[in-house]
């Protein structure tokens, strides 16, 4: 089997990218409909953690700085994620409220992300550029869910008993 070209492999990762982030998009869409939870909120992160282990293999291991980083790069584009992210109460239950700017707000990162893999993969291994785009998601995704973790139990916190008692088991 013949090995694929380094353009083969940036046009399919850009691809990918773009998959990535309309599937994001359409799940959020549809988690608005329905109610969220602690648990909800926090196996996002939880499961992504798990694509850490990719730093086994060393053709994906990056530089400490490149992913520090990519990972502050991360904390910053989740800023207007939190901003965007709402949450309120329903039929005793708690939502993410939909926000059209959120959308807004994902599709513009994704074209950042888009031009900042383009620019980067020019220098580093496509392999060590999926590397430090992983670390930038994960940058963006854990203090999201984290605000949104704690905003989500102050909100239960001040709301109805019958549900704070359900978010505590």
């Amino acid at each position: 089997m013949p090995a694929l070209s380094n353009q083969t492999l940036q046009v399919a990762s850009t691809v990918i990218i773009v998959i990535g982030a309309l599937a994001v998009i359409f799940i959020r869409l549809h988690a608005a409909k329905k109610p969220t939870s602690a648990r909800k909120i926090l196996i996002p992160p939880l499961g992504m953690a798990t694509g850490f282990l990719m730093f086994v293999f060393p053709m994906m291991r990056i530089p400490y700085t490149y992913a520090i980083v990519a990972f502050l790069f991360g904390c910053l584009f989740s800023i207007p994620l939190i901003a965007t992210s709402k949450m309120l109460r329903q039929d005793g239950e708690v939502y993410l409220k939909r926000s059209p700017a959120f959308i807004i707000v994902l599709l513009t990162l994704l074209i950042i992300r888009l031009a900042l893999h383009t620019y980067i993969e020019q220098y580093i291994t496509v392999p060590q550029t999926g590397a430090i785009f992983f670390i930038l998601a994960f940058g963006m995704l854990l203090p999201w869910r984290a605000v949104m973790y704690a905003r989500y139990k102050k909100f239960v916190a001040q709301g109805d008993p019958a549900l704070r008692h359900a978010t505590e088991s």
